[in-house]
């Protein structure tokens, strides 16, 4: 009874697998070349195949029932982008399951006070809880990259820490935080009007790396 949407199916190894298994699937890949291959493909005739950049499509606009679970092998270059992409379109998808690169997966998972710990960290951590499943070696690809990749796997919070409303400004207080990691927070938030109720609760003097996601999410 599962919906699935295919981030960047490329030749369709997981899709044709996956797609016998399943109500319905669509599949989103940039490359009319390979546009060309899925719809050609006898065995994908069930395949809904969209010819777009993921980032620019909303999933309510698919015409596929939600919610819908995600995958995707997808590309390393924009994997902080389609992880935003997935928060901005909460309301549409049950979970995600996600190929990266492992020392991405790594900073998503981080724990306060390391040096991986860092803003993908905290505002992917507010909305989402991030299961690391398994690392996968270059030896399995063809060609085979140079770096490791990981499995990884998004649930939705059942209540976000941070409100819809608040998430532009939230990614950019602890984005201004982050981009001066060194510096302690009454420095590098120093352009931000926050609270004194707020700075009673949170020592400003510390650094970023060293506040909890709970503790960033109350500076809004």
């Amino acid at each position: 009874s599962d919906r699935i949407i295919e981030i960047g199916p490329g030749e369709g190894v997981l899709t044709n697998i996956i797609l016998p298994e399943v109500s319905e699937m669509t599949a989103i890949e940039i490359d009319p070349l390979l546009v060309k291959k899925l719809n050609d493909s006898d065995q994908l005739k069930k395949l809904k195949i969209i010819n777009e950049d993921i980032l620019r499509i909303n999933i309510y606009d698919l015409g596929i029932n939600n919610p819908v679970r995600i995958i995707g092998n997808i590309p390393y270059n924009i994997t902080s982008q389609i992880i935003f992409w997935l928060i901005e379109q909460l309301d549409f998808w049950s979970d995600a399951f996600i190929m990266v690169q492992k020392e991405v997966a790594h900073r998503l998972t981080a724990k306060v006070g390391t040096k991986e710990y860092g803003r993908l960290t905290v505002v992917v951590g507010a909305y989402l809880d991030i299961d690391y499943c398994f690392t996968i070696p270059p030896s399995v690809f063809v060609p085979k990259p140079k770096v490791d990749s990981a499995f990884i796997r998004f649930n939705k919070k059942k209540t976000p820490l941070i409100n819809d409303k608040k998430y532009i400004k939230f990614n950019r207080l602890v984005r201004d935080a982050f981009n001066q990691r060194r510096k302690m927070l009454k420095n590098s938030l120093n352009g931000w009007d926050i609270s004194d109720n707020v700075k009673e609760k949170v020592n400003f003097s510390r650094r970023p790396e060293t506040l909890s996601i709970k503790e960033f999410a109350s500076l809004v």
